[in-house]
């Protein structure tokens, strides 16, 4: 495993969506508790004893592992911020005396391949040691497009450096400083669009108008080769130091991640181009070659007599390139108490500061492709129709502690109490005086003229200036436990945790542009704001570990209670304003859940584990959409199976024949919080959601071949059986369908694995 994905196929009651958007967009659900798109994580990500804060570091390669934890429930006091739903913990080897090195290449179809290395060992020995690393991926992808006949929908090409410098120049002390750069080079936006408008699909005669989202047949033929492009830069350095009584822990962490990307656009339905020169030339250039567009769209001789949806082969889509921009710095200090004693401690501070820049441009397509710069002006080739960009600054204080006791030789009781303080501030940098050839805001017909953010225009902000806000967000976060060591074999425990997510700023005029066009003109009843408010979750968890048979058989269980008070929720919006991207709250969700699992080693040469969760979550109270009250949390699957098993055999003296297989049934999910509901449209006919939950799905890994000490064979399959389907769903509601993204098809490849 080089990805935190392939460890989180295997963990019960978790799911991830990525690589659907853009290389930088994970979003992760921890029993029930979802990650929002454009929000803070919702989990903690450690790596070596290091909490990464930006929202981009998850989804990378991973070098010299040598464990990954997912810990679930409240974690704030040990594993610091955004631990709401849990904790991410990556440990990578430490380098040592002993000279050692490893190279792995693997390839496989699609033009997939991986070439890694590492070398570590002793710069003085017993004191300074060195750990090297470097890696390279590339793929074309599952799918084409089918307009350019090209591989360019889902490609990646992306390679990594890094370097660790482990000081210990006594046995009380140690200076762990590593560096980390990688750049990515990818396809973004993966998704076709379908519909739920049912009026529209009988009264034309057109079913796919009115479209179940898993029976939906991917074609991706859009006229831009669509891009995404990251660097990241990594600085850290921890020092552990032995004071006797304590030990002193600090950790200085530098983090620059910039990822951009450009694609189709999703404007065409909106015939805000219609007039545009470039969109007629093309839609008729098209019709006469016989081009055809899947249905329920049609392509006609000019775009009055067309029926667009997005990212179609003509320029009347427009272009989209978006911007995510971040740095940030951070240290934490701890001290903590001697584990051998009874009475045992912990006490820290931490300090971030975040920088980060987001914009959403919506541009002219003139057929000479994207210009990557969030401001075009009109004279430029790619010029910027519609826009917002804003700068988001943070600055986090934290104290922290935790007194744990042995009541008992077999029963601890722990307490633990953090404290947040984040103060946010953002800025709109869309140029004011700047004016757009078409999209108006009160069209159609579209004659331009407006200001290129929706919140400058006078129709929505008579005063016609976004001021730089300010808020502070603010969460005492207490956990109790109890542990109880029944024997030997046997443990018993419970917990009981506030978690914490701080609220913050959307692009600045989001609230006034749902108003303008939702709410006023075909009373969608949804409210959003330019605030989003802080997440808060009250966590139970009562549960059991244990062993049988001298420990070839090992048990866990767990029943789990949550509160959720603001749970953050990506909302994507689209209109005759272009696009917006918000994060809203659902007031309130109940989730209850238990999860059990197996790991079992029959015989020495034979290990299987399977594991179970179930999650059963409802909607207390949605001010946001009321109608919505009774609906399952969004992104939550009703339940997961995950269960495997590892043959290792001899063959020689000193090689084993290996033959693993991992299988995952993932429940079915809803997306949004509009699930059976009906809801209006722009369209002037109501859309019908009904039919926008992901089915249940079952993936089957095999991977079998030869291991020996010193090196392995390999060769794998990924989703052997060939499911179809879906790896995300995003309901644009009051447009009257939803964007969905393919899940990964059946890939064969090999591996070849040598140390030294």
């Amino acid at each position: 495993m080089e990805r935190v994905e392939d460890y989180v196929a295997l963990t019960p009651g978790v799911t991830i969506v990525t690589n659907t958007a853009e290389v930088a967009d994970s979003q992760v659900n921890i029993r029930g508790i979802n990650g929002a798109r454009d929000a803070e994580n919702n989990y903690a990500l450690i790596i070596d004893g290091v909490l990464r804060t930006n929202p981009a570091a998850l989804n990378r390669e991973y070098s010299n592992l040598q464990q990954i934890e997912v810990l679930k429930g409240p974690q704030g006091a040990l594993y610091g911020r955004n631990a709401a739903a849990g904790a991410i913990v990556i440990t990578t080897k430490k380098p040592g005396n002993e000279v050692e090195g490893e190279v792995k290449v693997s390839g496989a179809e699609d033009n997939t391949f991986l070439v890694s290395g590492s070398l570590s060992g002793p710069l003085v020995k017993d004191e300074l040691f060195v750990r090297l690393h470097a890696d390279y991926r590339t793929s074309d992808g599952y799918y084409r497009n089918s307009f350019l006949d090209s591989k360019t929908i889902d490609g990646f090409e992306g390679w990594n450096v890094d370097g660790r410098i482990l000081w210990e120049p006594s046995a009380a002390t140690s200076l762990d400083t590593q560096i980390h750069y990688g750049e990515v080079d990818a396809n973004a936006i993966v998704f076709n669009a379908s519909f739920q408008l049912p009026a529209f699909a009988q009264f034309l005669g057109i079913p796919e108008f009115f479209e179940d989202v898993n029976d939906h047949r991917f074609v991706f033929q859009p006229n831009i080769t669509s891009f995404n492009n990251q660097t990241a830069l990594e600085l850290s350095t921890k020092l552990d130091h032995d004071l006797e009584w304590a030990t002193l822990t600090g950790w200085l962490l530098y983090s620059d991640i910039d990822n951009n990307f450009g694609a189709d656009g999703t404007s065409g339905a909106f015939g805000f181009f219609n007039n545009e020169p470039t969109c007629r030339q093309t839609t008729a250039e098209l019709f006469a070659a016989g081009v055809t567009l899947p249905p329920p769209q049609i392509l006609g001789p000019t775009p009055e007599q067309s029926i667009f949806g997005p990212y179609t082969p003509t320029s009347c889509d427009g272009t989209q390139f978006q911007v995510r921009n971040q740095e940030d710095v951070s240290f934490e200090l701890r001290l903590a108490s001697p584990a051998g004693q009874a009475l045992r401690w912990l006490a820290g501070v931490y300090y971030l500061h975040i920088d980060r820049e987001v914009g959403v441009n919506l541009g002219i397509d003139k057929g000479a492709g994207i210009t990557r710069a969030l401001f075009v002006p009109p004279s430029g080739t790619n010029p910027t129709e519609q826009l917002v960009h804003d700068n988001f600054r943070t600055n986090v204080y934290a104290v922290f502690g935790q007194l744990a006791y042995d009541l008992t030789p077999d029963l601890e009781g722990s307490v633990a109490l953090r404290y947040d303080r984040e103060v946010r501030r953002v800025r709109n940098l869309v140029p004011a005086d700047a004016r757009t050839q078409f999209v108006d805001f009160d069209g159609p017909p579209f004659t331009g003229g407006a200001p290129l953010n929706p919140g400058l225009s006078p129709i929505i902000n008579p005063s016609g200036v976004i001021p730089p806000q300010k808020r502070a967000f603010e969460q005492v976060q207490p956990k109790v436990s109890l542990t109880w060591r029944v024997d030997p074999e046997w443990t018993l425990f419970a917990n009981w945790g506030v978690g914490f997510r701080s609220g913050g700023f959307n692009n600045l005029g989001s609230a006034a542009t749902v108003d303008l066009f939702f709410n006023s003109t075909i009373g969608a009843g949804v409210k959003i704001a330019d605030v989003f408010r802080k997440e808060t979750s009250n966590a139970t968890e009562a549960g059991f570990r244990g062993r049988l048979f001298g420990g070839r058989l090992r048990l866990e269980g767990a029943y789990y209670h949550t509160i959720v008070d603001d749970m953050q929720f990506f909302e994507f919006f689209v209109g005759p304003f272009g696009l917006l991207r918000v994060v809203s709250n659902i007031d309130k969700v109940r989730i209850d859940g238990f999860e059990v699992s197996a790991h079992a080693r029959p015989a020495s040469w034979l290990d299987l584990y399977a594991a179970f969760n179930f999650t059963d979550s409802s909607i207390k109270r949605n001010d946001s959409r009321p109608d919505t009250v009774g609906n399952k949390s969004p992104l939550t699957a009703k339940y997961t199976l995950n269960g495997g098993a590892m043959l290792t055999l001899p063959v020689l003296d000193d090689v084993d024949w290996i033959l693993r297989a991992d299988g995952r049934l993932t429940g079915p999910t809803w997306f949004h919080t509009v699930q059976d509901e009906q809801r209006p449209t722009i369209f002037g006919v109501p859309a019908d959601y009904s039919v926008t939950r992901r089915d249940a799905f079952f993936l089957l890994d095999l991977r079998t071949g030869f291991e020996t000490a010193r090196w392995s064979l390999m060769a794998f399959a990924t989703n052997l059986t060939k499911e179809r389907y879906l790896a995300e769903v995003i309901p644009a509601i009051e447009f009257g369908g939803s964007f969905v993204s393919p899940g990964a098809l059946r890939r064969f490849g090999a591996e070849f694995r040598v140390k030294f």
